[in-house]
């Protein structure tokens, strides 16, 4: 399949089956999937697809299968548009030395209309049966008119140069799908794995999850796993698009598609080769192929009314000039005849698909997953980005940087009751203090009925006692603030740390107090400054931060990366109202953050974007973009590629529909050929081609 038409093919022969419900055809991904209940079988399927005149096999039935017949199909027709074209230039040198004549320049044309033919005609046949005008038909009937009326060399021209641009368009659409195609290759097809005591080369899909597989230097890694032994730098460039290989030692991950560099590895398998991070991407990008984006929809639709109106406008103009006119017959046929070749909405049809799944393989290959067309060009469109601080900024890891003790109290005992309410949470600045403490070697109990109180901090009991830890907030609601302790907080925020206050709740006869403060820094990344840089750069008008943290501490971090606006001390729900504000003032409003605590403020933007979806499924499976390594970098690659693609698409429309005005007024006014005519079909057709396919090359 290479051909627009033939999706609305392939759907006539499918639909109309009984028990077939939806049918989904993906020009680019070369599939058709239908949605069927179980008295259809998928034999039944393939032999409809046949009445649309195209060969199909199961998606099961593996690659080689579809490459053969790939491969026989074009060989087939590259012989007959060869013959096709050798014998239209016999019927032009006939008819130029007027040697033969008629019955020669006839008879050499007659065998390129057959050879150029065999695949447009039967086409068009099928196309009629179901009531409908695709660009065969309109190609059959300018090609049987102009023989009709004595034009034969022009109608053999007409079938050549159609069917040769079908043939390049289809070797085009083919090096796109082979782009993506060229993903699966990325891991090998067996490896070494560790089987009672012997090393045995087995096929990657029957590996077992926990098995331990060994990697040599130089080899692929064929599946996700965790390092057991062995020290190696491995080039992730293929997932993440990271530039520099990365050290992995026993105890970290490794992904599949990712190749080892001079160690050899023992790894132990976490993911069967049907659920590794490369087969979720792989899969995520063939799915994106199948949204459709505004502008390919707004295509779709215009063609579906423009090609019957013009073969309407077609048949006023046969009718209009010798009944109107007094015009010659033939000469207003032949007219008719060139408005039915300027019609062919081929050009204007394949310039979006093509576009599109250039733009996706090309931010995939730089670590970039974009879900679909419409986010490639809603993130084009980008004027404002919300960034939340914590492993978007920030590294994610903070650190315990000062432990500062208050009425009296020993740095231990806060540590101790810090630890001990911390130890229940997740929380990264919980997991820092937990962290401070072991390696502090203090002993601390486990806490109970502990409750966590969002947005603010956590309370439990430790011995029957009330404690707590958390923000200023939560101090100021517990009533245990003093002037005192309001300045050394906004001394330690105004250094952009975080600020965690250990203290008695009031509860009963105890009337509570601060036990100490603890002070906690998170890095921020190196890269973030020239990262915000690239953002403005990028044409991104405003970067706002969103953060639960305290405002002292997101101003700081603000200003030292250069970031616009900075909005602190929110709960979820605050950052949602904080999106729907920038979306009022700026309409296209993006995102970023760690894809799980940032769901919802990401599901109301118009494009969520997660960081560091290769560490994490739920990263890749909620946002609409997730960045495969934590590089804040690659959201301005993004942006400048879709709006280079937005652009693209915008000139390719434009040239096709251009190319159609042009034509439609010389054909009406008498100053163009069937020549001309698909000359400048196919060049248009060819040019929006190359024009989309240069994404893949984007730098």
């Amino acid at each position: 399949m290479d051909c627009p038409d033939e999706i609305a093919a392939i759907e006539r022969a499918l639909k109309p089956l009984s028990g077939v419900g939806e049918v989904n055809v993906n020009l680019m991904a070369g599939t058709a999937t239908i949605i069927h209940d179980k008295s259809v079988t998928p034999e039944q399927l393939i032999k409809a697809i046949a009445t649309a005149g195209l060969k199909a096999s199961p998606a099961m039935g593996g690659n080689e299968t579809e490459e053969e017949h790939t491969a026989d199909f074009n060989k087939v027709r590259v012989v007959l548009v060869s013959i096709s074209a050798v014998f239209t230039g016999v019927s032009l040198l006939l008819q130029c030395q007027n040697l033969f004549a008629p019955y020669g320049k006839a008879t050499a044309a007659v065998v390129a209309i057959l050879a150029g033919g065999w695949f447009i005609l039967p086409k068009a046949v099928r196309a009629l049966r179901h009531f409908s005008l695709d660009m065969n038909v309109l190609m059959s009937v300018a090609v049987i008119g102009a023989a009709c009326i004595g034009e034969w060399t022009e109608a053999a021209a007409v079938v050549f140069l159609f069917e040769l641009s079908e043939l390049l368009e289809g070797f085009s659409v083919g090096r796109a799908r082979r782009a993506i195609q060229s993903l699966l290759e990325l891991t090998p097809d067996t490896t070494l794995v560790k089987r009672r005591d012997q090393i045995q080369d087995v096929r990657v899909e029957e590996v077992k999850v926990d098995e331990t597989i060994v990697i040599k230097s130089g080899a692929r890694v064929p599946l996700d796993g965790v390092v057991t032994s062995g020290e190696s730098a491995i080039n992730q460039a293929p997932i993440t698009g990271e530039s520099m290989p990365v050290e992995k030692k026993a105890g970290d991950t490794v992904f599949a598609g990712t190749i080892n560099g001079e160690g050899s590895l023992e790894v132990k398998v976490t993911k069967a080769s049907t659920h590794t991070t490369l087969a979720k991407i792989i899969k995520l990008l063939g799915d994106a192929q199948g949204q459709k984006a505004p502008s390919q929809r707004f295509v779709d639709r215009f063609a579906k009314i423009y090609t019957p109106a013009v073969f309407v406008v077609a048949i006023l103009v046969l009718l209009s000039g010798p009944l109107l006119f007094n015009g010659a017959w033939l000469e207003w046929t032949y007219r008719a005849l060139v408005l039915l070749v300027i019609a062919c909405p081929c050009a204007l049809v394949i310039a979006t698909p093509v576009s599109i799944v250039s733009g996706l393989t090309a931010m995939a290959r730089r670590g970039v997953l974009i879900k679909g067309g419409v986010f490639l060009e809603e993130i084009g469109k980008l004027k404002a980005l919300a960034v939340d601080k914590t492993s978007t900024i920030t590294e994610g890891k903070p650190r315990v940087q000062q432990v500062i003790p208050w009425n009296g109290k020993a740095e231990e005992e806060i540590l101790r009751v810090a630890a001990a309410i911390d130890t229940h949470s997740e929380h990264p600045l919980a997991q820092a203090v937990v962290k401070y403490a072991e390696e502090k070697k203090i002993q601390f109990p486990r806490s109970e009925s502990y409750q966590s109180k969002t947005g603010r901090g956590a309370e439990a009991q430790i011995a029957g006692h009330l404690y707590f830890v958390g923000n200023h907030r939560f101090a100021h609601e517990s009533a245990v603030c003093s002037d005192e302790l309001e300045k050394k907080l906004a001394e330690l925020e105004a250094q952009a740390m975080s600020v965690v206050i250990v203290g008695d709740k009031p509860h009963q006869d105890c009337k509570g107090e601060v036990l100490g403060i603890l002070a906690i820094a998170d890095t921020i990344r190196p890269n973030a400054i020239e990262a915000i840089k690239a953002l403005h750069a990028a044409g991104v008008e405003k970067v706002v931060m969103l953060s639960g943290d305290n405002q002292r501490t997101v101003d700081a971090i603000s200003e030292q990366v250069g970031i616009d606006e900075a909005k602190g001390d929110l709960l979820p729900d605050q950052k949602i109202e904080r999106v729907r504000e920038l979306l009022a003032l700026h309409k296209h409003v993006g995102m970023i953050g760690d894809g799980v605590n940032d769901a919802p403020a990401m599901a109301a933007a118009s494009i969520g974007i997660a960081m560091g979806g290769v560490g994490t499924d739920t990263a890749i499976e909620t946002a609409d973009i997730a960045l495969m390594q934590d590089d804040l970098s690659k959201v301005a690659e993004a942006i400048q590629l879709g709006r280079r693609t937005v652009r693209i698409i915008q000139a390719n429309i434009a040239f096709a529909l251009g190319v159609k005005a042009v034509f439609l007024a010389l054909a009406l006014s008498g100053y163009t050929s069937l020549w001309l005519a698909i000359l400048a079909d196919t060049g248009a057709t060819l040019v929006v081609i190359a024009n989309a396919l240069r994404l893949l090359k984007s730098k």
